[in-house]
């Protein structure tokens, strides 16, 4: 009994020995062997809770922006809002005035620009250059599209703050909007982003020779424009006065609609200077906007299922133009022509028939006189 306790004893020594000098080198190389952390993230992003959207992230004031190593493929377009053709651009618009503190985009825009809470830099010919060198000055912006303004007390170059009646803000005028959009595959989603980087107020004003002509104000960066447009609500449904949206809401979830004027290109050429006919025009837009519509769409292998349907699809589709083919309705079918023409048929035959003409009976030879005379006498 005491060897075999003697030897229990020998072996629990051992294991507690192989155990403390293990935990000191795990100590000593400050590697965990349990930690699953993956490399170039922190422990604090690896702990952060499943489930947070990114619209959750933007809410809560964290970055969602994908990175370029997390891009794919990206495009950048150029759109152009219509606020008396499009419907859906209605809410840009209205209300004209200002109705319970409800005002429309262009005068959040001007009273944001006058009270110097966010930049508005100049519109370039094909360019968009978001820094300070571009940034236009407020009373410069204003005189130049004659709005009536009043400088305020502390108004300076570096505070250039000032007055804009509500009545002088020319939001009437504004029926058109520029915006640029960031079309990006994410790669960490799988899924196609887009979101919008800058907004441009048209104004449309008649020229010395009466005809309308567009004139850009500026550009406003979305995300100096962001913090102030989530806190306007917007009605977006005829059906339903209570607002769900607010005008962060309208961009972010694609709620406007706009024809593609430009994209980015080699040579910055606008889509009118690319084709000068309308018919191609229209199709290379559609052609465009069909592309980003179905780029995700075509980056997967269709499932077993999904190949099966497709070919009963196409099946049905050739069966049915077969029977078009073959079996014409009945409406068209010429079943009366058909009777009409044998009758047509028949009766030229007839027609074509030469009558014979009945043979005409043989004269039989005169008797003689002579011949008589012998009968006669034979009588």
């Amino acid at each position: 009994m005491k060897r075999i306790a003697k030897h229990i004893l020998i072996v629990l020594t051992a294991i507690c020995a192989a155990t403390t000098a293990q935990a000191q080198e795990s100590q000593s190389s400050g590697v965990s062997r349990g930690s699953r952390t993956r490399p170039g993230r922190t422990e604090t992003q690896q702990s952060a809770a499943p489930g947070v959207s990114a619209r959750m992230q933007q809410h809560l004031g964290a970055s969602s922006e994908a990175s370029d190593a997390d891009t794919r493929w990206m495009r950048v377009i150029y759109r152009e809002l219509d606020l008396e053709k499009e419907d859906k651009n209605a809410p840009l618009y209205f209300p004209e005035e200002i109705i319970d503190g409800n005002e429309n985009l262009f005068r959040i825009i001007m009273r944001l620009y006058a009270a110097n809470q966010i930049p508005v830099y100049e519109y370039l010919d094909g360019r968009e250059i978001f820094t300070d060198q571009y940034r236009a000055k407020v009373d410069e912006t204003l005189r130049r599209f004659e709005i009536n303004f009043t400088p305020s007390k502390n108004f300076s170059d570096k505070n250039p703050v000032v007055e804009i009646d509500e009545y002088d803000v020319p939001a009437s005028q504004v029926l058109t909007y520029y915006i640029i959009e960031r079309w990006r595959f994410d790669n960490r989603t799988n899924s196609m982003r887009t979101t919008v980087e800058a907004i441009c107020p048209v104004l449309h004003r008649l020229n010395a020779f009466g005809a309308s002509e567009k004139t850009p104000i500026g550009w406003i960066r979305m995300d100096d424009l962001r913090p102030y447009l989530k806190a306007q609500y917007v009605f977006t449904d005829d059906d339903n006065n209570l607002p769900r949206y607010t005008y962060d809401d309208f961009f972010t979830l694609g709620l406007y609609k706009g024809d593609i004027y430009k994209t980015r290109n080699l040579r910055n050429r606008t889509m009118a200077q690319l084709y000068s006919d309308p018919d191609d025009l229209k199709r290379a837009q559609d052609s465009i906007q069909n592309r980003l519509d179905h780029y995700a769409d075509n980056l997967w292998v269709p499932t077993r299922e999904e190949i099966a349907a497709a070919r009963l699809r196409a099946d049905s589709i050739a069966a049915a133009a077969d029977t078009l083919n073959v079996v014409a309705p009945a409406a068209e079918r010429p079943t009366r022509a058909k009777s009409s023409s044998r009758t047509s048929s028949r009766s030229k035959a007839r027609t074509s028939k030469v009558k014979k003409e009945p043979k005409a009976k043989e004269a039989k030879p005169a008797r003689s006189s002579a011949t008589r005379s012998v009968r006669n006498r034979r009588k």
